[in-house]
């Protein structure tokens, strides 16, 4: 499957916004923060004017595409499945990038960035209800109980990223089973995962200021409904 390879920091001066495609990388050192950073490549400059009103329904489409790693066609998948739901399309379909079983993942604090959680996913060390799904974008629903395998509690990054979740917060759509929250309570010097089961539940569906995705989605169901 075609994917994109290259520097994510060349997707974020795209944007014009910070992405957090690193993960805990975005929160330091980080060359979106310095004044008047310019898309990339030669003609950066020009790009940089006055956006039509396409180009601005185009880039808030392709913000969100490359936050949740999905191509062109997919989204365009995804897009019709939320336009054929009840209810607001744009909100359908951000809750659709949302509930993509790589983003829970990342939300629970498993992984800090959209790509290792991918990679957590695709190389069988997740559990959806006690059983092995590699699926990325499989959609999670309210119930669903999702979990690492036991192999990974002694894993550094993994220790890490609850770490930093444990200090900022899960969302209020998702909760961590007890023992999880008590064992990242600590300094990280002292955390210890042993008989600590990693897992976590969806407690109900998203709401809008709950999803992590800084885009206006009616400009994106302006773009695909011309």
């Amino acid at each position: 499957m075609a994917r994109y390879i290259g520097p994510v920091c060349k997707l974020c001066r795209r944007e014009s916004v910070k992405l957090f495609l690193k993960g805990d990388r975005c929160f330091g050192k980080c060359p979106m923060d310095r004044e008047g950073v310019l898309p990339p490549g030669q003609h950066g400059a020009r790009r940089a004017g006055k956006p039509t009103e396409y180009a601005k329904r185009l880039r808030e489409k392709q913000k969100a595409r490359r936050i949740s790693g999905v191509l062109e066609r997919q989204f365009r998948r995804l897009f019709a499945t939320a336009a054929h739901a009840a209810g607001n399309t744009g909100e359908n379909l951000l809750r659709l990038l949302e509930t993509r079983l790589d983003n829970v993942v990342r939300r629970l604090g498993f992984s800090t960035s959209p790509r290792a959680a991918r990679q957590l996913v695709s190389h069988n060390h997740v559990t959806v209800n006690g059983k092995p799904v590699n699926i990325s974008s499989y959609q999670v629903k309210p119930g669903d109980r999702i979990a690492l395998v036991d192999g990974l509690r002694a894993n550094l990054f993994v220790k890490r990223s609850l770490h930093t979740a444990f200090q900022r917060g899960l969302p209020a759509w998702l909760e961590w089973d007890g023992s999880v929250a008590n064992a990242v309570k600590g300094s990280m010097d002292t955390i210890s995962l042993e008989g600590v089961t990693l897992a976590g539940q969806v407690k109900s569906w998203p709401s809008r200021q709950e999803m992590s995705y800084p885009v206006n989605e009616q400009f994106i169901v302006e773009l695909y409904s011309k």
